[in-house]
């Protein structure tokens, strides 16, 4: 029988209340879900994510931080003042895949992933749902996106301890450090880190990954709003480490709709300064919200 690990409940912190992007504010400001009929502006997908590192550690020790692999789902949303609690279960010894689930207090499903170790992760859950995508038929906001289509230019990163990630994340390192869910000695402190500087936590490689996004110049129609509906975050040869240097190259590579969402599928990965060794890559589901671009034809929109 499976044994099946769980976390105690946590509190996760809203830190995009502020973000904005394409001249006007994001689903996380609360004015702007609620003209969306969202309750509240949302705590960002990610943030749930560290606190299934420790767990994953315990399996697999550092090597989790050099060939991880996190592929999420996100089923519903969390709200600021929500506490959130994780499953994981816990392998056969010489197992690379399992399962893992977050979950509110009262019970209600917030994502569903799967965990690997590579360098074999086989098919991770997002790859498994993007493969059984239905065309995406005639497209409104992301008419003009195509698969295959790349970013315009390589796009440099680096996340300094106290670098402001700009408009889209308002905050530092720093900052979600004081917050972060479960804290760990070797995000901050170089002597806790094998690897010689401080390790990104696995919340924020999407940041680190969009920090630039803007300069890919995917021709989304604005304004609209948009949200994370899946996340994968897998390295490669890892992990990403604080101040250095990444290149970051971005294709299309899956486009769907459903009755109130047009998504698009963005792969980033992540190479070394020289361009040549790839370190980790990311796989995002964007959503749009068809009822947040005012120009979106009516008769199209959900009654």
């Amino acid at each position: 029988m499976t044994e099946t690990m769980k976390g105690p409940l946590r509190a996760p912190a809203q830190m995009l209340q502020d973000q904005s992007y394409g001249g006007h504010k994001s689903l996380h400001d609360d004015s702007e879900a609620e003209r969306l009929g969202i309750k509240a502006g949302p705590i960002e997908g990610p943030t749930h994510f560290s606190q299934f590192v420790p767990y994953l550690v315990e399996i697999w020790g550092n090597d989790w931080f050099e060939r991880g692999c996190f592929s999420s789902h996100f089923l519903n949303m969390v709200f600021e003042g929500e506490k959130v609690r994780v499953e994981v279960d816990r392998p056969a010894p010489g197992e690379t895949r399992t399962t893992c689930r977050a979950f509110k207090e009262d019970g209600t499903p917030v994502l569903e992933a799967s965990a690997s170790i590579g360098p074999d992760h086989g098919v991770p859950l997002l790859e498994e749902r993007m493969a059984k995508l239905r065309p995406a038929g005639d497209l409104v906001i992301l008419s003009d996106m195509k698969v295959g289509m790349t970013g315009v230019k390589d796009e440099t990163v680096t996340m300094g301890p106290d670098q402001h990630m700009g408009d889209l994340y308002p905050f530092s390192l720093a900052d979600k450090l004081k917050v972060i869910t479960e804290p760990m000695d070797l995000y901050h402190d170089v002597s806790a880190s094998p690897w010689g500087k401080p390790v990104v936590p696995m919340e924020m490689v999407s940041v680190l990954g969009n920090y630039t996004a803007h300069q890919a110049k995917f021709p989304v129609k604005q304004p609209a709003i948009g949200l994370f509906a899946d996340l994968q975050v897998r390295m490669i040869d890892g992990p990403l480490l604080v101040g250095e240097t990444y290149i970051l190259r971005r294709e299309i590579v899956a486009l769907g709709q459903s009755r109130r969402v047009e998504n698009y599928w963005v792969s980033t990965k992540f190479y070394d300064a020289s361009g040549k060794k790839l370190v980790a890559d990311m796989l995002l589901n964007h959503g749009v919200l068809k009822a947040s671009y005012p120009d979106y034809p009516k008769e199209l929109l959900p009654s």
